[in-house]
């Protein structure tokens, strides 16, 4: 029987950090972790899990603000306050005030998790981060490694795969169309995001920031790795209000099965839209096809002066408890539980990470959507210029056993094929 505590710091409280992770820590300190294991299948470790305290002790953002405030609301949900953090690396203050620290929660901006991941990893702490772990290949090679070295786990929150809906499709469905031949993936995410929720949008685009939930979606159903990719984008909305980022990335991606997928994000959905996200994915295979609408399930209501509005039952809920308050479950919990299942494993059972394969969305698969993540950007960013100059956006890239290609057919005769990275896919 395992027993002792997991202690968390969280660093990034921002609408997802703040929203997500905080109430599925909440929830855990006050109940522990067990209570979930039932949900994605590991309800095995059920009894093994039952005595294990998980405890959020710190709370790190860039502002005092941010973290005052994440602090005061953690301490609504459980009657327990976290420490809190800010300043330009809070996360260093965090690791020094807690050495038997077990976690870092990153929930940080796409292109800041990497800094703090490997500091955690250099102390021997644990890594639960948000989807993409990060959007260069050296950088994951160097998280994947550290984690090795140390037997630590760096788990990426790809909580899509914990959909019912595409459970049913990995487990059933893709068994009965056949071979997959092409397929279609969407999501779409509300102009607000873009415009003022995040600072950032110029670091990244629509691609790297939604598109991972189905690149890797499509690797976690078939396993098969990308071969080929091209990529083009459009800037025109965002523009109006001064900020340099694309408006949507469509990125077509060949896998070594055969299968052609092409990806469509945007961010500039009006806030009119009867949903929080248009998204769905399509598959067709030799012997039929699964169509799959996560916006609209169904689901649907209006009233005066509030439209009509569809809502994702199925992401996170509010569950009423006999107490009066309101328990948080949904897939959007359950890739966070897989991860703390696996860190207790490995400090209370002495398991290693080849131990966890399969329980956990690990470093290794999430290294595939940061090799198409790091491509698409090039690509994209190639053939953006190359369209402006009024020439065809004919640059792709290619994946295999030496690395990562650029094909750039404007380029000098001996930089046609250019090497960004030289590692195996």
């Amino acid at each position: 029987m395992a027993e002792g505590t997991i202690k968390i710091a969280l660093v990034g409280a921002g609408m997802f950090g703040g929203d997500v992770h905080m109430r599925a820590y909440a929830d855990m300190e006050r109940f522990g972790m067990a209570g979930s294991l039932a949900r994605i299948g590991l309800d095995a470790f059920i009894r093994e899990m039952a005595p294990v305290k998980i405890e959020l002790v710190g709370v790190a953002t860039r502002t005092e603000r941010s973290a005052l405030r994440a602090q005061q609301s953690y301490a609504d949900w459980t009657g327990q306050r976290p420490a809190a953090y800010h300043g330009e690396t809070p996360w260093l203050d965090a690791l020094k005030a807690h050495p038997d620290l077990d976690i870092l929660a990153v929930a940080t901006p796409d292109h800041l998790h990497t800094p703090v991941v490997l500091a955690g990893l250099e102390r021997g702490v644990h890594a639960i981060l948000e989807k993409p772990m990060c959007l260069d290949m050296a950088e994951a090679d160097a998280m994947i490694e550290a984690a090795r070295r140390g037997n630590r786990v760096v788990a990426v929150d790809m909580h899509k795969r914990y959909d019912p809906d595409h459970l049913r499709i990995r487990h059933d469905i893709t068994n009965r169309i056949g071979p997959p031949l092409y397929g279609i993936a969407y999501l779409e995410e509300p102009l607000e995001v873009s415009l003022s929720t995040f600072k950032w949008a110029e670091s990244s685009d629509p691609f790297s920031y939604v598109g991972p939930h189905w690149t890797d979606l499509i690797y976690h159903y078939y396993g098969s790795k990308p071969v080929a990719l091209t990529a083009v984008g459009q800037k025109k909305r965002l523009v109006r209000d001064g900020i340099d980022a694309y408006d949507a990335v469509q990125v077509r991606v060949d896998f070594e099965n055969g299968m052609s997928i092409t990806f469509m994000n945007n961010w500039v959905t009006p806030a009119d839209f009867e949903g929080p996200v248009n998204q769905g994915h399509e598959i067709v295979g030799a012997d039929g096809k699964v169509e799959s609408d996560q916006q609209y399930r169904g689901f649907r209501f209006w009233s005066a002066g509030g439209g009509s509005r569809t809502s994702n039952n199925h992401f996170t809920r509010d569950v009423p408890r006999l107490d009066g308050t309101k328990g948080y479950i949904g897939y959007g919990v359950d890739s966070l539980v897989a991860g703390v299942l696996a860190v207790a494993r490995v400090k209370f059972m002495g398991a290693k990470l080849a131990d966890l394969e399969g329980t956990y969305p690990t470093a290794e698969e999430g290294r595939i959507t940061v090799a198409l993540v790091h491509a698409a950007r090039i690509v994209r960013d190639r053939n953006f210029a190359y369209q402006k100059a009024g020439k065809f956006p004919a640059v792709s890239a290619g994946f295999g056993e030496d690395g990562i290609t650029i094909i750039d057919p404007y380029q000098k005769p001996d930089r046609i094929f250019e090497r960004i990275y030289t590692k195996a896919i």
